[in-house]
């Protein structure tokens, strides 16, 4: 196995196998030639771009795709396997970010791409092609958080991400940014192909996951990011996560 060690800020994840983040690391823009698949076994892995934010969990993998503008940051320590496909294996993969959960073979595949053990001919080769067969069968992770370009929109969606438990009404946004009611949910739907409050759900879900990471309780972490009570934060998170929040915290705890 490889050693593991910590990735520098300034590091593109070129040149590693395998390493730790440091809480609040963040890994300024950049490309890669190769498409990147990228596997956080614990902690958070944020990666944003110009259209949004993927927030990866521990146990689920980012992809991006060559030559896609992004950077990282992480949330608690991180510990992550980072495995480049050359750009002709990549056709049948999205072609923006994407979260995918991990399946057990999955797992087993990019474990043993991101050791240096070694392989028969054509071993590798036949791992990668196990990999991406995975993740087309695999369904997206909603996880995904799109930004929007309208100055408008943007307004709110500023004020949202400043305080992600604002209770405040679309209309009650409106007024501080200017715009009718009307005329946002319009954009949220045109630019972001979301309702508000589908946006704020996905932003809260989140901001929950790093406060579940830090060691909040499950109501605590509700009513910090804005739910009236912890049922209906338990839905939400379940439904889009794929978990529910207490399952999530324990699977962190036993991987630290």
């Amino acid at each position: 196995m490889p050693e593991t060690r910590r990735i520098p800020p300034e590091l593109d994840f070129t040149s590693t196998k395998r390493g730790w983040m440091d809480h609040g690391t963040h890994v300024a823009v950049h490309r890669h030639r190769q498409g990147q698949l990228l596997y956080p076994s614990t902690g958070v892995l944020a990666t944003t771009t110009e259209l949004g934010t993927w927030v990866s969990p521990a146990d689920r993998l980012t992809w991006t795709p060559p030559g896609f503008a992004h950077s990282h940051r992480a949330y608690g320590e991180t510990e992550i396997r980072i495995l480049n496909l050359p750009r002709e294996l990549c056709g049948r993969l999205p072609d923006q970010p994407t979260v995918f959960a991990v399946t057990a073979l999955l797992r087993e595949a990019l474990v043993a791409l991101t050791t240096d053990r070694p392989f028969q001919p054509g071993a590798r080769e036949r791992l990668r092609h196990i990999v991406i067969d995975e993740l087309t069968d695999i369904p997206e992770q909603l996880v995904y958080l799109p930004e929007p370009r309208d100055d408008r929109l943007r307004a709110v969606t500023d004020l949202l991400h400043a305080d992600p438990g604002n209770t405040a009404t679309l209309s009650e946004l409106g007024r501080a940014a200017g715009a009718s009611e009307r005329t946002l949910s319009r954009l949220f739907q045109a630019e972001l192909s979301m309702s508000f409050h589908q946006w704020r759900t996905l932003l809260r879900i989140q901001h929950a996951l790093v406060h579940l990471l830090d060691g909040r309780s499950v109501t605590s972490t509700a009513l910090a990011c804005g739910w009236s009570n912890p049922t209906s934060f338990i839905e939400a998170f379940t439904a889009i996560v794929g978990q529910t929040p207490g399952r999530y915290q324990s699977d962190l705890q036993r991987a630290r």
